[in-house]
Formats: structure tokens, C-alpha cells, sequence
């Protein structure tokens, strides 16, 4: 078509059924639109995102050779890529499209008594969107290259799963672990709800493909150190922990022939040093070097060298093989990679902070997690449930839900759902009336929630094993200095009374949060956080893997407490979102970026500081210091452009012409 030489503009306003014209007069914003400046057509239609609508701007902009066009609807984050696709197909830039959001800024605001102001609020959007519309550029997106390998950080089921379907995909993959091996929180638990399937049994299969799959790069015992560039180049900075031993592949790489750790344990029967088993939550010992259990991926002792003494007996009891270094240092490799998967899971709140409940003051309060060890058969006692005071087979177990969920009250309390809780406690019923004949299992809940698939038939199936359910908080928990038994008091509000349960052990279902680093760990790759601390989605609905970094996906519990299938869906979703611009080659970027006018910058570097993107540098230019954007690193949020003393900085889609011609629209009525 023709270059205009005057901005013509078409606007539509959408009914959205009646979400916006339940609570403002679309047509006559319609109307109204078309007095203003510069608008050569406008209509209203019952749903602009349907193809009929779309088909109206396409036949608009050819008729009226229109030069911008303004959507008056939803959420741009809903359909702003409809509509940007239907003015391209109309022979417009899709960058000469502005919308006015009037369902989630105006109608889903005023919907009860206030028509005449949520209409004349439209009429204000549809204004001042006109007003911008009016000095829209072409912009071109830009294009990169993906470097064709993945990062997947946290070596949990979600990693796991993600890193498997990477490589499985035909590309390398690095799966990134901080602890000594991968299995996360899944390698601690004894059965799965609600098929009380064996938890290892399920998941060391998984870990071993992932240990010998000949796309995945194992680093375990390593943690991200830095984060540099961006999707499709990002290059990542690990620190590879000193670990004290040898895998064959580093001992063949120092010339060690038939060298290097096999896993023989030769070395921990040796060792003089005792510490509590971190693994075991300190219920059981372990050595300064060891393995945390039996079926460990990679199988490969390590040295805790806050403990270890240098002793030298290990070192003589490996022999030939000279796994052993205890002069081993932290290393600082670097990885380049296309896509990251960020999979880091969760930790329990400080339950002890809540002092009602007696956890580490009381020794038979114990917490979930703690349970699990001690009903495991590979755990600290064998699978023999026994209290930690005596070591006495416990006959009334109390579990206490919600112990931190659902709470308002302020510290560390959360006050979101841990989802999982309800559901493993039921779990833990169900296992001490299996293993203790005769044990009574009392349960104290606010609301069980068995939201998944089978979940309520096996909240039933606990029922009719004959659990007993006591719907009210609980109070306080006291201990008997005698028996060490302990007196549960809560409120039965299904009786309206009091009630105060005696229990042998006592198991806190502690509320979840994100992992202790958690949140420096996302800075470094500019994902964003939630109110509750979780990792923030692109998109609760439509986008629930991604984030707002480009490249970078979420996937388990760091985005939200979720169970096991719940993790590995989602996984697999990150997987495959991850795997798409890297099986493309390259990837369009939204020339949403910041344009320094280096004629007119002063190199004053001021803007380098604030760009929480790190796009930013200052470089070397015809003898001048001036600053330079990476392009594909800035996500146009303009905090350098608000800044920069000298004007010199261009927001592209966001110029200082078009803000100012809103502000202008609003400020003037139009006139």
C-alpha cells in the first residue's frame, strides 16, 4: 500500500461479551471515537479477537488506507499478538498497533454503579491511545542466533525430568545440582500418595538415565556463580565446589590410568570423623567423607572439608586409584547455552519459630520430612518408626495440617496453601496403621484438600482405615516431663469444643518456601519474584512456564507448591517451551530495546547502574565515550531513558512524542 503521509487511524471497540459492555456504553465510545483527531474510522464489534473482527481491521486498513490502528479490549497480554498479526496481514508494520485495555483498567473495576464514569474512562483510553497511535514508527524485530545446548538448574524429579526430555530432543544438556547428587526432596521420601508406590523406586531409574544419557552433562556439586547474556546466548558461570575426590574422567584427565572414584566406600570405613547426616536431618551419622545413600547419582564420595582433618587414611585406603585430593580447590567453568530451565525446588519455613507446636523443644515433635526417614526402610532405623526420645514404637501419632499454611498471623507463617501437605499426612496415616498394629492415627486439619486425580478416593480409604479427623487448629502442644508424651490442644469445630489428644510423637506438616538462595539465584537471571517469594510465571494461565527473562522457564516448586505429577507436567511443558527456539536456530526478539542517540550522550555511564538487565556498557567511539545497548539483552522498561540527564536515550514504541501526546490527550480532553 501507499506511504501516508497524514496519520490516519482506526479504532475498534470490543464488547467482550458483556465483560466490558456489561459495565460501559461501547457504542457510544465508538462514537465518540470518531471525533477525534486524525480517526478515519471506528466501529464497535461483540468480539474484536474472533476472525470476523479480525477481518475488519484487515479490510479497514486497505479501504480507508488507514496508517495506525487502536483495539480498545483486554489485556495486551491476552491478545496484542491477534491483533499485531492482523495489522501486518492488512499491509500495516504490526508495530503501528496501540491498545487500550478497557475490561481489566476499566469495566472489571467499575461494574457496579458506575456506567457513566467507566464510560467516560474509555473514552479517556480511547484518546489517549489514539494519541500515541498517531506517532507509531515501523520497527523491525530482531533476530539472534540460540547456541544449541540447555542449562537445567536443580537436580530434583523436575530437573530430572526436564534435562531427560532435553537430551532426549537431541540436545546437550547441563544439568546443574548443588548437593553432591541429583534426586532432590523425591530421594527423602519413603511412598508416593496416592498409589503408595516406593518414591525411590520410581525415581532412581530416572536418575540413572539422567547420570548415563549421552546428551546430559552431570554437574553435581555445583552452583551458579554468574549469569551473563541472554536467550540464545547466555553464558553461565558455575562454581564447581571443591569436592575432595575424583571422578575416572577428572583422574584420566591428571593421568591417572584406571583411576578416579568407583564408589567402593573404602575410604569412609577409615575416616576418624563423625557428624550428623544432614540427609537424615541429623538422625543418623555419617562421615567427614561419604555418600548421602545407597543408590547416589553420580556414585562418587565427597569430603566435607569444614569436618574432614586431612588425616591422610583415606587417601591411603584408596590406593591405586587416587581418587583423593585434599588439597582440591573450587574451580569457576563457564557453559554457553541457548535456554535455561530454572528447577530448584523448596525447604521448610523454620517451623521451630513457632513455638506452640514445641519443635526442637519438644523431642517427639517431629516434622514430615523427618517422618519419612524414619518410616524408610534405607532411613536411620531401618523403617521401624520409633520416637527420637526413647526409641519407643509410638501407639497415637498426632499430625497437625496447616502447621504454617493458611496463616495470617504474621513471622514465618505463609499464608498460600502448601498443597501437598494434606495429601502426604494422609499418606503417613495410612503407613503407621499399616506398620503398627493397633496405633491410633489422629489427624488435625482445617480442610483436607484432595485435589488430584484418585486423591479423594484415598482421603475415603484413610477414612475407613479408621483415622481419626479433628477439624480445628491446633492450639498448643505440651510435653509430659515424665513420659515425654505429648498433650495436643485444639478446637473440635465440628463438635464446638475443646479437645486435648495425648500422642506418643507428634509430625508438623510445615509449610513450604522457596529454597534458602532462591532469590539471588533468580536475580542473576532477571526472573522476577511473587508476593509470596516463589518465582514469578510469564503468564498464570497461558504462559505458566516461562518468565519475563527470554529464555529462561521455570519448572517444580520454585514457581509454587505443586506435587510430584504436578512437577513432572511441568517440566516437561519447560522442556519443550525450552527446546523450541533452540531446534528453530534462532529466535525474533520485540525491538522493544533502548537506542542511545550517541551524537548528543556525554558518557557519564549514570544509566549503566540502573538497567536491571545489565544491557548497558559504556564503550569507545570516534575518540568519545559514549554509552551502547545490547539489544537483545534490554527489555525496554525504560528506567535508563527516565533517567539519562541529556535526553539521550530513545525508548523505541515508548518515545518521548508519544508519551507526551498521551499525557497531552488526557491532560487536554482532546483539544
Amino acid at each position: 500500500m501507499a506511504e501516508n503521509t497524514e496519520a490516519k487511524i482506526g479504532v475498534f471497540v470490543c464488547h467482550c461479551g458483556t465483560n466490558i459492555a456489561g459495565s460501559l456504553d461501547v457504542k457510544d465510545v465508538a462514537e465518540y471515537a470518531k471525533t477525534l483527531p486524525n480517526v478515519a474510522y471506528a466501529a464497535d464489534y461483540q468480539y474484536m479477537c474472533s476472525t470476523p473482527g479480525q477481518t475488519m481491521i484487515k479490510e479497514a486498513i486497505e479501504k480507508h488506507n488507514l496508517t495506525g490502528i487502536v483495539v480498545a479490549a483486554c489485556s495486551p497480554r491476552l491478545h496484542e499478538p491477534t491483533f499485531r498479526i492482523a495489522t501486518k496481514e492488512g499491509g500495516l508494520n504490526m508495530f503501528r498497533f496501540e491498545m487500550a485495555n478497557i475490561r481489566e483498567q476499566n469495566s472489571w473495576v467499575h461494574m457496579h454503579g458506575m456506567h457513566d464514569d467507566a464510560t467516560a474512562k474509555a473514552k479517556d483510553q480511547v484518546r489517549m491511545a489514539v494519541a500515541k497511535a498517531m506517532y507509531l514508527e515501523d520497527l523491525v524485530p530482531k533476530a539472534v542466533p540460540v547456541e544449541k545446548a540447555a542449562m537445567v538448574v536443580g537436580g530434583g524429579v523436575g530437573g530430572i525430568q526436564a534435562a531427560l526430555d532435553l537430551a532426549s530432543a537431541g540436545i546437550t544438556t547441563y544439568l546443574v545440582e548443588k548437593a553432591p547428587s541429583i534426586g532432590g526432596r523425591m530421594s527423602q521420601l519413603d511412598k508416593t500418595f496416592p498409589t503408595l508406590d516406593c518414591s525411590q523406586c520410581i525415581l532412581a531409574p530416572k536418575m540413572v538415565d539422567a547420570g548415563r544419557h549421552p546428551n546430559i552433562v552431570l554437574l553435581s556439586y555445583h552452583e551458579v556463580e554468574d549469569v551473563e547474556g541472554y536467550i540464545g546466548n547466555f553464558e553461565v558461570t558455575l562454581r564447581k565446589k571443591a569436592r575432595g575426590v575424583m571422578n575416572p574422567v577428572e583422574a584420566a584427565a591428571k593421568g591417572i590410568v584406571g583411576g578416579g572414584c568407583n564408589g567402593c566406600g573404602d575410604c569412609t570405613g577409615v575416616c576418624p570423623v563423625i557428624k550428623p547426616n544432614a540427609f537424615e536431618f541429623g538422625m543418623a551419622p555419617r562421615k567427614a567423607i561419604y555418600i548421602n545413600h545407597a543408590q547416589v547419582v553420580p556414585l562418587i564420595y565427597t569430603v566435607d572439608f569444614e569436618s574432614c582433618v586431612k588425616c591422610g587414611l583415606c587417601v591411603e585406603a584408596c590406593g591405586t586409584k587416587k581418587a583423593i585430593d585434599l588439597e582440591m580447590v573450587d574451580e569457576f567453568p563457564k557453559y554457553k547455552v541457548g535456554t535455561v530451565i530454572l528447577a530448584t525446588g523448596y525447604d521448610y519455613i523454620p517451623i521451630e519459630e513457632k513455638r506452640e507446636w514445641g519443635y526442637k523443644r519438644h523431642e517427639n515433635v517431629i516434622h514430615s520430612l523427618e517422618f519419612e526417614r524414619l518410616i524408610c526402610a534405607s532411613g536411620p532405623t531401618g523403617g521401624h518408626l520409633v520416637r527420637p526420645s526413647d526409641g519407643v514404637t509410638p501407639k497415637a501419632v498426632g499430625f497437625v495440617l496447616c502447621a504454617g499454611s493458611r496463616d495470617n498471623t504474621g513471622g514465618v507463617s505463609k499464608a498460600y496453601c502448601s498443597r501437598f501437605c494434606c495429601m502426604y499426612s494422609l499418606k503417613h496415616a495410612h503407613q503407621i496403621m499399616e506398620k503398627i498394629e493397633g496405633c491410633k492415627a489422629y489427624i488435625f486439619y482445617m480442610d483436607i484438600r484432595s485435589f488430584g486425580k484418585a486423591y479423594e478416593e484415598f482421603y475415603y480409604r484413610i477414612q475407613n482405615e479408621g483415622a481419626k479427623f479433628i477439624r480445628g487448629r491446633v492450639a498448643n502442644i505440651l510435653e509430659d516431663p515424665d513420659t515425654k508424651n505429648l498433650h495436643v490442644f485444639a478446637e473440635d469445630t465440628l463438635l464446638g469444643r475443646p479437645v486435648d489428644i495425648e500422642c506418643d510423637l507428634v509430625v508438623l506438616a510445615a509449610a513450604v518456601q522457596p529454597i534458602d538462595g532462591a532469590n539471588v539465584l533468580r536475580k542473576k537471571f532477571g526472573v522476577s519474584a511473587s508476593a509470596d517469594g516463589w518465582m514469578l510465571e510469564a503468564h498464570p494461565k497461558l504462559n505458566p512456564c516461562g518468565t519475563t527473562t527470554a529464555g529462561v522457564f521455570l519448572a517444580g516448586v520454585c514457581q509454587g507448591p505443586k506435587d510430584i505429577p504436578d512437577t513432572v507436567a511441568q517440566a516437561e511443558g519447560a522442556a519443550s517451551a525450552a527446546s523450541i527456539p533452540i531446534h528453530i536456530g534462532h529466535v525474533e526478539l520485540e525491538p522493544y530495546f533502548a537506542q542511545c542517540m550517541q551524537d548528543i550522550c556525554a558518557g557519564c555511564g549514570m544509566c549503566i547502574k540502573l538497567c536491571p538487565y545489565s544491557a548497558l556498557d559504556l564503550v569507545e567511539k570516534d575518540g568519545r565515550t559514549v554509552m551502547q545497548v545490547t539489544e537483545a539483552k534490554c527489555k525496554g522498561c525504560g528506567t535508563c531513558g527516565g533517567f539519562c540527564p541529556g535526553g539521550a536515550i530513545k525508548m523505541q514504541h515508548f518515545t518521548t512524542p508519544q508519551i507526551v501526546a498521551q499525557i497531552d490527550a488526557y491532560l487536554l480532553g482532546g483539544e
